[in-house]
C-alpha cells in the first residue's frame, strides 16, 4: 500500500503563497480592506482610492478639510495601520 501524504487545503495554499512571494501583496490588500474599520466611517466616506506602492500608502481625499486633519495625524495613522497588519508594511503615507 502507498503511504498517503495528505495536507489540508489551507496548508497547501499557505505554502503556495509563500513560495510565490505573494504574502506581502495579500497583506497589503487586507490592510486596504481594513481602512474603514481603522479610520472610521466618517473618514472612509471622504477618502477614495487607496493603494500601496513601494511601502507608501497613497490616499485620495475628496475634502481638503479631511486631508488637512489626516496630514496632522499621519504618523499615528501609519502606526495604527502597521499594528493591524502585524508588520511594518507602511513606511510613509501620501494624501492627495
Amino acid at each position: 500500500m502507498r503511504k498517503s501524504n495528505t495536507q489540508s487545503i489551507s496548508a497547501v495554499l499557505k505554502s503556495y503563497v509563500q513560495e510565490n512571494k505573494m504574502d506581502r501583496k495579500l497583506s497589503e490588500l487586507d490592510l486596504i480592506k481594513s481602512w474603514e474599520s481603522v479610520m472610521g466611517k466618517t473618514v472612509a466616506r471622504y477618502t477614495g482610492n487607496l493603494y500601496i506602492q513601494n511601502s507608501t500608502l497613497f490616499v485620495e481625499t475628496t475634502s481638503p478639510v479631511v486631508r488637512n486633519e489626516l496630514l496632522m495625524m499621519k504618523e499615528e495613522i501609519r502606526v495604527r495601520l502597521n499594528e493591524v497588519a502585524g508588520t511594518e508594511l507602511i513606511k510613509t503615507i501620501v494624501f492627495r
